[in-house]
């Protein structure tokens, strides 16, 4: 089969279409025959070793794939040992989840990591109630576009979006957000709380680190939560001290969607409410850019660089 070969770890360029065996499922596993792989921010970390969970090498990239298997069940999964990019994957057999017909293969990989984080980030982490104020950081991309829209339809009151571009902050406000502003680090806290109309906010996504994450936690109201689920600028904060916590009563809470992998109630319910949103228009995820499986490296440059928006899929038949 073809497959995307990482056998050195670094930036986009290790990211080599090859010719390898295809995978043998061991017992309690599926055989999937790929249709598309979704590309996550995530994956650019695992082929540099520089996410939460090592990389082990040589591997393949990509943790969720869509497809059929052997008996011809359409099912989309998450790629437990990486293995997405690719024309075959071994799954867990737990974690597939069957597509309804209604539901496209763009938008079913969309959901399968970044609409449970967005879930997650939502009910789960920031137990966002109904009327508080949300602001979420890169609004226009994967989790961002679908939660600014499950905030909306949970109840939330003003949602917030942050993006780089004015064309960004356009599709943000199209999903919903009542108000987009520049993501920009400088004057951030000023920002938010003037999109709030001069009131401190309840409730921040972030998953840039570095100052987006000083200055989003500075724009707390008393009793506020930041939810941090990425380090997308690849920078550091600096130390949170219980003192900054207590002063305002914050709260900083961390979230890694793999935590929420079997626990009960934590995986296919949360799904099947996301598939079910899509199927009947109440969820729209947006596909920003389909990538033939060799191009992966063109993907991860894009995505690095911040030129898109929704998710991201690789086709594996081109």
């Amino acid at each position: 089969m073809r497959a995307v070969h990482v056998t050195e770890f670094g930036g986009p360029e290790v990211l080599r279409l090859v010719e390898v065996p295809d995978p043998v499922p061991e017992p309690g596993r599926l055989l999937i025959d790929v249709s598309a792989a979704g590309v996550n921010y995530a994956d650019t970390h695992a082929v540099e070793d520089s996410y939460l969970s090592r990389s082990a090498l040589p591997m393949i990239p990509g943790g969720e794939v869509v497809g059929r298997t052997e008996d011809g069940r359409r099912i989309v999964a998450l790629a437990d040992n990486y293995g997405g990019y690719a024309e075959k994957a071994s799954v867990r057999e737990d974690l597939a989840i069957d597509v309804p017909d209604a539901v496209g293969d763009g938008e079913a990989l969309a959901l399968i990591v970044q609409g449970l984080t967005a879930w997650h980030l939502l009910r789960t982490s920031g137990r966002v109630a109904e009327g508080e104020s949300l602001v979420v950081h890169a609004a226009a991309g994967g989790t961002g576009s679908l939660a600014v829209q499950l905030a909306k339809a949970f109840g939330a009151g003003r949602v917030i979006a942050t993006a780089s571009t004015p064309e960004k902050r356009d599709i943000a406000l199209s999903l919903g957000a009542d108000a987009a502003v520049d993501s920009a680090p400088d004057g951030l806290k000023d920002r938010l709380t003037e999109a709030n109309g001069g009131r401190k906010v309840d409730v921040v996504l972030e998953m840039t680190g570095g100052p987006v994450f000083e200055e989003s936690l500075a724009a707390l109201a008393p009793f506020g939560r930041l939810v941090t689920y990425g380090m997308a600028g690849r920078k550091a904060p600096q130390p949170v001290h219980a003192a900054q916590l207590m002063g305002r009563s914050r709260a900083v809470v961390g979230f890694w969607l793999m935590h929420a992998i079997g626990r009960p109630g934590m995986y296919r319910e949360p799904m099947a409410e996301l598939l079910s949103m899509v199927g009947d228009g109440r969820l729209a995820p947006r596909v920003g850019g389909v990538y033939p499986l060799g191009e992966a490296a063109r993907a991860h440059e894009d995505l690095r660089a911040r030129r898109t928006t929704g998710k991201l899929v690789l086709d594996t038949s081109r």
